[in-house]
């Protein structure tokens, strides 16, 4: 009984945290679940939002050990909570078009055939020729910056209030640093995106 009115109210958050912890089988109960979130509703969709008396460390010792889907699914909808769609925009257009001046700039500095730098349609694509292509953009839905490299293939970066900066949550790489080595590496001069 606890377990189909936990799913009940599971369902409201949102079907992929439902489907992990239905396929994970938890025990859970309606008290816990309300101790432990809130939901609340944003455009009729459901975001998870820490109560205020259990931490997010709590979070992860009451329901899971280690890492697990349902470790990576809580932590997705409580991040996602703490980074509303405008502040998102804000942040990830900022970084983009500081990212855009800077390669501006770098590639008057270096001698490389094919160095080309475009931004259009929220997409920013560096063309180092030969070497390989950059394409740099925003997810909304996820509230990330995507990016694909020739050097470290595809990576998602989350901001991470802390850091103040944009973070691939499975390596803790930072998005401007990952650029600015594998851009060195690649043409060979230093560059300064930070």
């Amino acid at each position: 009984m606890a377990s189909s009115c936990c799913s009940r109210k599971l369902l409201l958050l949102g079907k992929p945290l439902y489907r992990v912890l239905k396929r994970n089988s938890l025990p859970c109960s309606s008290s816990m679940l309300q101790r432990s979130f809130i939901s609340t509703s944003t455009h009729n969709k459901y975001v998870l939002e820490p109560s205020g008396t259990i931490s997010k460390s709590e979070v992860s010792r009451r329901y899971c050990s280690g890492s697990s889907p349902l470790h990576d699914a809580l932590n997705l909808y409580i991040y996602r909570s703490l980074l509303q769609e405008d502040e998102y925009h804000r942040l990830a257009n900022a970084t983009i078009h500081d990212l855009l001046d800077k390669l501006e700039e770098y590639g008057d500095s270096v001698d490389i055939d094919g160095f080309d730098v475009d931004y259009g349609n929220e997409v920013l694509t560096l063309k180092l020729g030969s070497l390989g292509t950059y394409v740099i953009n925003k997810q909304t839905p996820n509230r990330q910056i995507w990016m694909s490299s020739p050097v470290s293939g595809p990576s998602r970066f989350d901001w991470d209030q802390n850091s103040q900066g944009w973070v691939y949550r499975r390596t803790k790489a930072n998005l401007v640093k990952v650029l600015e080595e594998e851009l060195e590496k690649l043409c060979g001069s230093a560059i300064n995106l930070s």
